[in-house]
C-alpha cells in the first residue's frame, strides 16, 4: 500500500522542487529546498503544509531555501550526517543504516557520496520510490566534485540493485545532453534511440523528462552500462574492471 502523494515542479534554471504529502498524517516534505518561494507557491496550490525539508546534499541549490523555509514553517530540516556542518539549520542527521519515518512512509538512507563527499539518497521501499539528489540523473551522473571514480562507482551499485521499477526523482533536468551524450557512445541501442526521440519530443513542448525508472536506466544510461560490450569497445576497454570504464565515460562526459 502506497501512503505518499508526490508532486514534482521546475524551480531555479535546471532544478526540480518536490513535495512528499502523507495525507492521513497531513505531513508534507520537501526533497531539497532549491528555491523558498517556489516551494512556498508548490505548496499553497496544493493547499500543504510544509512540515519537513529531506536534504541529499549541502550544495546551495538545494539547501538555498532551507532556513527561509524553516522560518516560515518551523520544519524540520534533516540531511546527511556527513555534511551536517554544512546543511543550514539541519535538525535530523541521517547516515546509512538508518531510517526516517515519514507518517506512514519509511525512507532507508542510502549513502551514495561521489559528487559530494557526504551525498545521501532517500528509498522508500513501500512506495518503490527512490531520491537520488545528483547521483543519479536521467541516463546521466553527477559531476565528481568531492569524490573519486570508485567511490561514485560504489554508490551506483546501491541503486543497481533495487527493484527494477523503481521510480527515480533527481535533481536537475539535464536529459537532453546526457541523452546526446548517450547516443554518441551507444549509437546502435534501439532502446535509446527511441528515448532520445521521446525526450526531444517531452522538451519541445517543455515539459520535464523526470521521473525516470531504474529499468529505463539500466537499459539506456551509459554510466550504468559499463559492462556493455558495445560501450566497451568504442572506448577501446573490453574486458577492464567496470569502475576504470566508469571513470573514463565520466571523464569523457566531462570533456564533452
Amino acid at each position: 500500500m502506497r501512503h505518499l502523494e508526490i508532486h514534482q515542479f521546475p524551480c531555479l534554471n535546471d532544478n526540480y522542487g518536490v513535495l512528499l504529502h502523507d495525507p492521513e498524517n497531513n505531513l508534507t516534505a520537501t526533497i531539497d529546498a532549491p528555491e523558498a518561494s517556489v516551494i512556498i507557491s508548490a505548496l499553497a496550490a496544493k493547499n500543504w503544509t510544509l512540515t519537513h525539508i529531506l536534504n541529499t546534499h549541502h550544495h546551495f541549490d538545494h539547501t538555498g531555501g532551507n532556513e527561509a523555509l524553516k522560518a516560515q514553517t518551523n520544519c524540520t530540516i534533516v540531511g546527511p550526517a556527513g555534511e551536517a556542518d554544512k546543511i543550514p539549520g539541519i535538525d535530523q542527521p541521517l547516515k546509512e543504516g538508518d531510517n526516517f519515518q515519514f507518517g506512514n512512509a519509511t525512507a532507508a538512507i542510502l549513502e551514495t557520496p561521489g559528487h559530494t563527499a557526504g551525498h545521501i539518497s532517500y528509498w522508500f521501499e513501500q512506495e518503490t520510490v527512490l531520491f537520488v539528489g545528483d547521483t543519479l540523473f536521467a541516463m546521466g551522473c553527477g559531476r565528481l566534485f568531492e569524490g573519486d571514480a570508485q567511490t561514485m562507482w560504489s554508490s551506483l551499485q546501491k541503486i543497481i540493485a533495487l527493484p527494477k521499477e523503481t521510480v527515480i526523482y533527481c535533481g536537475h533536468e539535464y536529459t537532453m545532453s546526457n541523452a546526446e551524450f548517450a547516443l554518441a557512445l551507444e549509437p546502435g541501442n534501439d532502446v535509446l534511440q527511441e528515448r532520445v526521440k521521446h525526450v526531444k519530443n517531452l522538451r519541445a513542448k517543455e515539459k520535464p523528462t523526470l521521473p525516470t525508472t531504474l529499468e529505463q536506466e539500466l537499459a539506456t544510461n551509459p554510466f550504468l552500462r559499463t559492462g556493455n560490450h558495445n560501450i566497451q569497445k568504442r572506448l577501446g576497454m573490453v574486458g577492464q574492471p567496470e569502475w576504470e570504464i566508469f571513470r573514463e565515460i565520466r571523464h569523457r562526459k566531462d570533456n564533452a
